[in-house]
């Protein structure tokens, strides 16, 4: 018997038939990054080489409550550098959404929308009817938590506040007033809270404002989540099953939570830059933004006379197997 020969009637996986893919083309763009606003402010960053790695903004968190250079200090952190997304201009109005429900509504989900509604309307797609839409899809790479889920968790440590605070021989009244203060300091549990702070609710949000009616889901590979969305947008449009799919990656999570995870690791710079590939790189440098397109099959985007900014010839994936053999 051949040892390498499958035994007869069963088949060989690695006699699997792996059909030529067709060309994608990207025909809409829709971002936000640090110091970028939109499209035409990403290129000019790029053309003009401009780093936009700085230091840490008031509107994250404050380095003099938690920043340490000691990287074995507990519950510090050792970076405040990074990438960060400047304010937005988000009228919740336009997508629907009730000024009072931002409050338990991660941002992920507020700004994945906002960059999605620019990428269809690059596109050429936003204001289609509902039957043009029907089968466009949002496959999206989100990777990890979303930020709401840090502060509403840390509201379930009351108990333990209580019990500290009575075994330090606190009164009531005394304690009563301090759990109220720092609950206060934290977003309240309402009844938005559970879908405001859900990954996969960021392509789910897209697809219900937008009125999009093909497959909504959220890809988790690390550091690769918006490549992982990509290919799979790649397999929805091969298959049929969408003529257009809002993909990329979508990460507004530059919080103290992060910058601790990287710290303990450790892998984040402790200069605050990263250097890939150079012989005096330190680490990981942490940063936030949105980078969405808008991906149709070529022959469809010239067929429709599309503005074609790239064409995607193909797309490969690897593995955490234990070889390569």
């Amino acid at each position: 018997m051949n040892p390498t020969r499958p035994p007869a009637g069963r088949a060989s996986l690695s006699d699997s038939h792996h059909p030529s893919r067709a060309p994608l083309a990207v025909v809409g763009l829709g971002c936000l990054f640090p110091g970028a606003a939109d499209v035409g402010a990403t290129w000019a960053t790029l053309r003009d080489g401009i780093d936009r790695i700085t230091e840490l903004p008031a509107t994250h968190w404050r380095p003099e409550d938690v920043f340490d250079s000691d990287g074995s200090s507990p519950d510090r952190t050792y970076g405040q550098r990074g990438g960060f997304l400047d304010p937005v201009d988000f009228r919740p109005i336009e997508f629907g959404i009730a000024p009072r429900d931002l409050e338990a509504t991660d941002t992920a989900q507020l700004l994945g929308l906002y960059a999605a509604r620019e990428a269809l309307r690059d596109a050429g797609i936003l204001d289609l009817d509902q039957r043009a839409k029907r089968k466009v899809s949002v496959l999206l790479g989100v990777t990890g938590a979303l930020e709401l889920v840090i502060p509403l968790g840390a509201r379930l440590g009351h108990p333990a506040w209580w019990r500290a605070l009575a075994a330090s021989g606190v009164d009531r009244e005394t304690a009563s007033s301090v759990v109220q203060k720092i609950s206060d300091s934290m977003v309240r549990w309402q009844e938005n809270s559970f879908p405001g702070l859900l990954g996969n609710v960021v392509a789910g949000r897209i697809a219900n404002r937008l009125d999009l009616g093909g497959t909504n889901c959220v890809v988790d590979a690390a550091c690769a989540s918006s490549l992982g969305a990509v290919h799979l947008a790649a397999m929805e449009l091969e298959s049929g099953r969408a003529d257009a799919v809002v993909t990329g990656g979508v990460d507004t999570f530059n919080d103290i939570f992060m910058y601790t995870c990287f710290s303990k690791t450790p892998a984040l710079s402790p200069s605050g830059h990263a250097r890939p590939f150079d012989r005096d790189g330190d680490g990981t440098t942490l940063g936030e933004g949105i980078g969405l397109v808008v991906l149709k099959r070529l022959a469809d985007a010239e067929r429709d006379g599309d503005t074609i900014y790239a064409k995607l010839l193909g797309i490969g994936s690897s593995s955490d197997r234990k070889s390569v053999v």
